[in-house]
């Protein structure tokens, strides 16, 4: 299957650099509804059978406007929601517990998925729950799924997941808002990532080191 990751349009959280993961989140700015129009173009050559999006109304408002030119459905699913920040929750996401919720996003794709959020998820559950719905929509017989999800859950899953992305190449490379990885396999083989952002995986070079919503991180605050 062919599986097209897709980080919501920009929200006022974004614009203010808070930690936004609970249900239901901000909204989508000027610029984040102009960003999802632009979806159906981007993704104009692909053949895409299924189209998910997460509970957070952000993704769901992203995902209408490719619902719309391809009459799809949009499927609702918890799973493939941010990363519970629990304790850390609306604070600076370009300060201090940013990056501390960073570190912790990326120690669980290095595959220490027995810690935990403070006041929140462990890495075990939230790959769980991305493997979940990624399975869901393997099991359809979808030939190619896009999904609407956030950026650190896909940079997360990607990194845990995907045999030629690692923790050091996801850490690097910051989604923008409406950046798109592409991977294809299935959950029992595998998966390879295709393109980050519209660069090949295996030639992309990184350009900067990012922390939430696009903030650099200092050398003592990488994973």
């Amino acid at each position: 299957m062919r599986l097209i990751l897709i980080r919501h349009g920009q929200t006022t959280a974004n614009v203010a650099f808070r930690l936004d993961t609970a249900i239901p989140g901000a909204e989508l700015t000027d610029l984040g509804r102009r960003q999802a129009a632009a979806l159906p173009e981007a993704l104009a050559d692909e053949d895409i059978d299924a189209l998910y999006a997460s509970t957070l109304v952000r993704t769901q408002h992203t995902a209408a406007p490719l619902a719309a030119a391809r009459g799809l459905d949009v499927h609702i699913r918890d799973g493939i929601r941010e990363l519970t920040a629990g304790d850390l929750e609306m604070l600076p996401g370009d300060q201090e517990p940013g990056h501390e919720y960073m570190r912790i996003v990326f120690a669980w794709a290095a595959g220490d998925t027995e810690l935990r959020m403070p006041g929140g998820e462990s890495g075990a559950e939230a790959l769980a729950r991305y493997d979940a719905v990624v399975a869901e929509a393997a099991d359809s017989g979808a030939r190619t799924a896009a999904m609407v999800s956030h950026g650190a859950a896909i940079r997360m899953w990607t990194s845990a997941r995907a045999g030629n992305v690692d923790v050091d190449f996801a850490a690097a490379r910051p989604l923008d808002n409406t950046g798109i990885v592409i991977l294809e396999g299935a959950p029992a083989d595998g998966w390879k990532a295709l393109s980050w952002e519209g660069a090949l995986v295996e030639t992309a070079a990184p350009d900067t080191d990012g922390g939430p919503a696009g903030q650099p991180l200092d050398e003592d605050q990488k994973p």
